[in-house]
């Protein structure tokens, strides 16, 4: 529920959100994930634990007050920026057609 919203999204509704994280960074030179910034593996670890397992089938309100695409975005930045060094950039998909995108240097400070 978007509880500022005045049309139909202040109900109850649900949207099946898709994510994508964007690294950037040096490759590594050896070891298992050599060639790569960081392994796909490893990351979709790291975001399984700080995103999905924290919101997967959950009222997104209980989690965040005013759950917009965009401030959805932001708790996600939040959740990833400590594991994840070479964060560079993260959309947030609503529908197929409507995203929210941040970038590093963006100013995450406006929302709580």
């Amino acid at each position: 529920m978007l509880p500022h919203h005045p049309g139909r999204c202040a109900q109850l509704h649900g949207h099946s959100y898709r994510v994508e994280v964007t690294l950037e960074g040096p490759l590594q030179a050896s070891g298992p994930a050599a060639g790569m910034v960081m392994d796909f593996d490893a990351l979709s670890l790291v975001v399984s634990e700080r995103i999905i397992a924290e919101l997967d089938h959950r009222s997104l309100n209980d989690v965040i007050d005013n759950p917009t695409a965009e401030n959805i975005a932001i708790w996600m930045w939040r959740q990833l920026a400590p594991e994840l060094p070479a964060l560079a950039e993260l959309a947030v998909w609503e529908t197929q057609t409507a995203c929210a995108v941040l970038r590093r240097g963006d100013q995450l400070d406006l929302v709580r």
